[in-house]
């Protein structure tokens, strides 16, 4: 595949599985021999990815949005920077609901071959994320 449907392979899986929750596209784009590299080694499969985004984001964010900033596509892998945003009115890693607007920022690479993840590497800032939801929010002072 050219580099053209590799990113469109990637930004389906953004929009259709991580937005939608879509779990036939998920089928459909994880390749049966797919490896997490940045989950932990029991969670490396590709339904621990699932995992992730079905019972653990998408639960915990109302209008769950993901904006892909920028692609870059190199070979076979695609480099991604996006945001995943929301409201955050699910409980999330054991922070009760705080209905504040929060937005993830991360940066994936993935090897795409036949259309399909096969593997994938990643960073975010979804820890800092968690740690702000702990903090009480400071009251508004602006008088407005």
């Amino acid at each position: 595949m050219d580099s053209a449907a590799n990113k469109q392979t990637v930004t389906r899986f953004n929009i259709e599985v991580i937005q939608q929750g879509r779990r036939e596209a998920f089928e459909a784009l994880m390749a049966p021999d797919f490896v997490n590299w940045s989950a932990p080694p029991q969670a490396r499969g590709a339904e621990g990815m699932w995992n992730t985004f079905e019972n653990v984001l998408r639960p915990a964010l109302s209008d769950l949005k993901v904006v892909i900033h920028e692609q870059l596509c190199e070979g076979d892998k695609v480099t991604t920077r996006k945001s995943i945003t929301g409201v955050h009115s699910g409980s999330l890693m054991g922070i009760e609901p705080t209905g504040r607007a929060v937005s993830i920022d991360a940066i994936d690479i993935v090897r795409v071959t036949d259309g399909q993840y096969r593997e994938h590497w990643g960073v975010n800032n979804l820890a800092a994320v968690v740690g702000a939801l702990r903090i009480p929010p400071s009251p508004d002072r602006s008088g407005t």
